[in-house]
């Protein structure tokens, strides 16, 4: 219960690492917003977990406003955002993703940061305190050929990161990040292409303990970097990936 009384909104919380994030949380004890475009998933993990789902395009700022604020009327103060929602792009050359679809990464994977803590931080520096937790990626730090905007956009996330924690220090705001390696998400048949043994041997071949990460693994580093355990821990960007980044 180390997650006890906190009121916790997680991104893209209805399925993969936030789906397991929002079940970790509400079993340590967290009141646990889950903001997801898919209403639907969204509502049934609400009920089976106590908590509150509210329909949120994370690339939306009318959308996040009105996600503070039910949250805020639901459980009152907000003590933890986790900035989990994101996409991918199927691997491919560089100079040939469109337009349209780059706009689209950024906008889900690093936009969405500006959008919630514009809307959530405010309070937070009025209580002086919160945690918030960005779910990155190991393509932040070692990057996979032919899936360059993705990574790109993970690397602006931990660099995000990295200066969210120094200005909101001050304010007892600790901004921590979490770097998953390739999981068993619906992402997963995304970075792959498509999803075949050999590719599956191929992604496995870069992991040296030799499976992918699970929203088990990802959820259990972020209860522990989100609860007061690790108070004296901000600014920093946590790999779950197996020794992948070695």
């Amino acid at each position: 219960m180390r997650l006890k009384d906190k009121v916790a909104v997680v991104t893209g919380g209805a399925s993969g690492f936030g789906e397991g994030i929002a079940r970790r949380f509400a079993e340590d004890g967290a009141r646990v917003v889950i903001a997801d475009l898919n209403e639907a998933a969204a509502q049934k993990l609400a009920t089976e977990i106590g908590g509150l789902a509210v329909r949120t395009d994370v690339s939306n700022g009318s959308d996040v406003t009105a996600l503070a604020k039910a949250a805020t009327e639901r459980f009152g103060a907000i003590d933890i955002l986790v900035n989990n929602a994101g996409i991918g792009h199927t691997p491919r050359p560089l100079d040939t993703l469109s337009e349209e679809d780059f706009d689209r990464i950024l906008a889900i994977n690093a936009k969405s940061v500006f959008l919630t803590a514009q809307q959530i931080v405010p309070a937070m520096k009025t209580r002086k305190a919160g945690a918030i937790l960005n779910i990155a990626s190991t393509g932040g730090v070692s990057p996979r050929p032919n899936l360059t905007w993705y990574n790109a956009s993970k690397g602006w996330m931990i660099t995000a990161t990295r200066a969210m924690a120094v200005e909101l220090a001050p304010f007892g705001i600790r901004v921590n990040a979490l770097n998953p390696v390739a999981g068993e998400t619906p992402l997963l048949a995304t970075f792959m292409g498509e999803d075949t043994p050999e590719i599956r041997a191929k992604f496995l071949a870069s992991i040296p303990i030799g499976r992918f990460s699970t929203p088990a693994d990802i959820a259990a580093a972020a209860s522990f970097l989100c609860s007061a355990e690790a108070s004296m821990i901000t600014g920093v960007a946590l790999e779950v990936d197996g020794g992948r980044c070695i």
